[in-house]
């Protein structure tokens, strides 16, 4: 390991920056990262001295296909992004990892405490307490260290903050360790389970797995505990677009009615066959039995079932036509995801506050602005927060102009997939 005055010296000589383009992507981002990392090991050493140490990355992640498929077993495509946590690190035998977090502040867990009951839901803490006790259960190493974490994957626009913080603890553990041992996909269902148990917070498996395996993945959740896992080629960049996403900035308070209906209206379809979830059930005969869903639930159920059935068929051909390198074809199942979304999911806005339609304008002002070329959609759960648009190169800094001239300056961010999810970055 390097100490943080080497690793200063070669961050001001540019003798990183290779390693870090490859990472971020976009040469547009290398001073912007530079300085980040410089500041990070400034704050590394005012917090625990000099010294040698490892630099860790997890990134944020935005959902591309399967909205609202993961909770009822079905399948997504989900991408890592290139705004990430980042975390200087050093093992210490302290028996406790202990660390300062940007926005958390200081969090101590001993690692003796890692056995007991003693969870507080929603606390910073019981996130990396969940990360190692469910690490030592699977009959890993965890170990003490301190660490300075800091991200620019932002809060409350739907890239997943909290699976990113998981990600990177359990990158640490695993290659501080266990020789970096822990695959990547245990590492995802490490996080899920730190987040369900131990923060208290309800999610699909998603999130985590984006950001810890890295780049453009399918995921299929039809086996409950054993998803399978598939990198899929994503040559957007090649392609001549790029990812925006914009946070229409509107309050999630409220909204969980809203996206409890949905889960609880799949499942009340599903039960209609006996089945826990939609996945359990043969796609043709959930299309054929429409009327049934209807009559037996209600109409806005009928429609969330198709859309269920069609989205995880568009997930499939995404996947195809991505394979073959037709970019043209995936934006236009774009198209049709969030034209389904809109019409059958019904999560573009609350059926309580029909007045707030945030969502409801980005697309709207998305299609004024790039008329023929846009590509957009709602991103993650809905009925308040993020659009994703696929904009052309040319046309991305005009359109975040655009988009922040109505929802406020920063509400539009310019992104790119990075090809890795949790690292060790030196």
């Amino acid at each position: 390991m390097k100490t943080v005055k080497i690793l200063r010296e070669q961050l001001d000589n540019d003798e990183l920056k290779d390693r870090l383009l490859d990472i971020y992507v976009d040469p547009d981002m290398i001073k912007y990262e530079t300085e980040r990392y410089l500041h990070a090991l400034d704050r590394f050493e005012e917090e625990f001295g000099d010294g040698p140490v490892s630099i860790f990355s997890a990134p944020g992640r935005t959902e591309v296909c399967g909205n609202h498929t993961d909770h009822q077993r079905g399948e997504v495509l989900a991408a890592s992004i290139n705004h990430d946590v980042l975390a200087i690190v050093r093992t210490k035998d302290s028996g406790k990892i202990d660390l300062f977090s940007e926005g958390y502040g200081r969090i101590v867990v001993p690692l003796s405490s890692l056995d007991d009951n003693n969870i507080k839901p929603g606390n910073a803490c019981s996130l990396v307490k969940g990360v190692a006790a469910t690490i030592k259960k699977r009959g890993y190493n965890v170990g003490g260290f301190e660490a300075y974490i800091t991200s620019d994957v932002l809060i409350g626009a739907g890239l997943s903050s909290s699976a990113a913080f998981e990600t990177v603890i359990g990158t640490i553990l695993s290659y501080l360790f266990n020789d970096g041992k822990i695959s990547p996909i245990e590492i995802g269902i490490v996080g899920q389970i730190a987040e369900n148990v131990y923060f208290g917070k309800p999610c699909g498996l998603m999130d985590q797995m984006a950001c810890s395996v890295g780049g453009l993945i399918h995921i299929d959740f039809k086996l409950k505990d054993d998803p399978k896992v598939e990198k899929v080629p994503f040559p957007l960049t090649s392609a001549g677009y790029c990812l925006c996403i914009t946070d229409t900035k509107g309050s999630h308070a409220n909204l969980t009615p809203d996206y409890a209906a949905i889960t609880e209206e799949m499942r009340a379809a599903a039960a209609l066959w006996d089945k826990e979830v939609l996945s359990e059930i043969d796609e043709d005969e959930l299309l054929k039995n429409i009327k049934l869903i209807k009559d037996k639930v209600n109409d806005r159920a009928a429609l969330r079932v198709i859309h269920y059935v069609t989205e995880n068929r568009r997930v499939r051909r995404a996947i195809e036509v991505l394979k073959s390198g037709d970019i043209a074809s995936f934006l236009k199942i774009e198209n049709e995801a969030g034209d389904s979304s809109f019409k059958c999911l019904q999560n573009i806005y609350s059926a309580g506050s029909p007045t707030i339609q945030g969502i409801s304008v980005a697309l709207a002002a998305s299609k004024l602005y790039l008329k023929d070329d846009c590509y957009a959609r709602v991103q993650g759960g809905g009925f308040a927060g993020t659009i994703q648009a696929y904009v052309k190169q040319d046309m991305a800094e005009g359109y975040r102009e655009y988009m922040n001239s109505i929802y406020g300056d920063g509400s539009c961010n310019i992104l790119k997939i990075r090809e890795y999810g949790g690292m060790q970055v030196i």
